[in-house]
């Protein structure tokens, strides 16, 4: 007996979940240009309406008016750890276990290091081959660093044993939206002697995570995707407080000391998470995220988490009602971060003609159109308008002109 059909999507429907949506009032929390729908929250999250005047007030009070005095009369010397603490409650992380300082890659490089001393007698990093390109550059670069036959062995979790130091993973896949079990994974690379390296950059702010129910060792991720906050905005570092004490770390810079302003001529790490510091913190980058991570605790992650999983399984199944026939193949993870992939051998093309129509996601190659839902600020009837956009750009050819075959440096 087969399956009964789905009841067609209509946008009435669509616009009746707006109105019931609990997360509705976020949306003019967020400064998004008229005529777009942004479905790339996934790869730069949208501007904070607050923001500018966030930014503002740090240029022209506390710098220009409080001058160095700031660091301390507007508290800019703590930043990394009162932001780290933020990003702690989002990510299940205990207080102190956090900080918000670098980018992605340099607090990868950062744990990553940390991890193979940690276990002096292994060599091998592990990693699945899909996992983001720099995450495997930085492990590759490192292990040739080091020398003395470390190695990144490209395998699935199944191939963990006594050889492996660190298992490096990203929690949600960035072409397929795929989410991993992180409390099983964890507990895997454990059971074979091994540390685990989780990158966040994916999933922080929109799944559920939780860092210490999981046992996990170490984490890194950014700030500028479903945290908004902003271009280039600074990364962070999780270390397990149980190898706090242990903790080895490449960098040992000036504000990662114990007394930085002692100026002792030898390196103290400073207690617990703070030795991860190294150079001056951004305040401007560090500002604007606060924004960004500030609306992101304003909402129960358990509704981001419901909505995401509703908006994504809606543009699956609108894609299929609208677009049958049209060429795509949607790769709709069953276990997924906030993120629906389709698949057409013109992925790049396409995908200029949907932004030049106001529907901007991305494209991964080699033929991966990619769609990031952020709850916070996408609406239900925007998926409906998203599709139809599609459905034409695919029906009408308007792809194929010559303006939208021309590759741009980021894709």
């Amino acid at each position: 007996m087969s399956a009964p059909a789905q009841r067609p999507i209509t946008r009435e429907a669509l616009v009746a979940l707006d109105h019931a949506d609990p997360l509705g009032g976020f949306r003019d929390r967020f400064a998004l240009p008229p005529g777009v729908i942004y479905l790339d929250g996934n790869s730069l999250g949208a501007l904070p309406a607050a923001t500018p005047a966030r930014l503002a007030e740090v240029l022209t009070r506390e710098w220009g008016e409080g001058l160095i005095r700031s660091w301390n009369q507007h508290g800019w010397i703590d930043l990394p750890l009162r932001l780290g603490d933020k990003i702690a409650r989002l990510t299940g992380a205990p207080p102190g276990s956090v900080i918000a300082a670098d980018s992605t890659s340099v607090n990868l490089f950062k744990a990553l290091s940390a991890a193979l001393a940690l276990r002096p007698e292994r060599r091998v990093i592990l990693s699945q081959p899909g996992n983001f390109p720099t995450d495997l550059y930085i492990a590759e670069g490192l292990a040739r660093l080091l020398g003395r036959d470390h190695v990144l062995r490209l395998a699935e979790p199944e191939a963990l044993d006594s050889s492996v130091a660190v298992l490096m993973l990203t929690q949600v896949d960035y072409r397929s939206g795929r989410l991993l079990d992180m409390a099983g994974l964890t507990a895997a690379a454990h059971a074979a002697g091994a540390l685990v390296v989780w990158d966040l950059s994916h999933s922080a702010g929109v799944v559920p995570i939780d860092l210490a129910g999981s046992g996990a060792d170490f984490a890194v991720g950014c700030g500028y995707k479903y945290l908004n906050g902003g271009p280039g905005a600074p990364g962070f570092l999780y270390v397990a407080p149980a190898l706090h004490a242990r903790l080895e770390l490449p960098m040992t810079g000036w504000l990662g000391h114990a007394a930085p302003f002692a100026f002792e001529p030898t390196y103290r790490p400073a207690p617990g998470i703070a030795r991860a510091a190294v150079g001056t913190p951004p305040i401007l980058g560090l500002s604007a995220l606060e924004v960004g991570l500030d609306l992101a605790l304003a909402a129960p992650i358990a509704e981001i988490r419901a909505k995401s999983l509703r908006q994504t399984a809606l543009f699956a199944q609108l894609v299929a009602q609208e677009c049958d026939g049209l060429g795509l193949r949607i790769l709709l993870e069953p276990e997924r971060g906030s993120q629906v992939a389709l698949a057409h051998p013109q992925a790049y093309p396409i995908m200029q003609a949907l932004i030049a129509s106001g529907v901007i996601g991305d494209v991964r190659a080699p033929d991966i159109l990619r769609f990031g839902f952020a709850p916070l600020y996408v609406g239900f009837a925007e998926i409906w308008d998203a599709v139809q956009v599609l459905r034409e750009v695919l029906r009408s050819g308007v792809w194929r002109e010559a303006r939208f075959q021309t590759r741009a440096a980021v894709t």
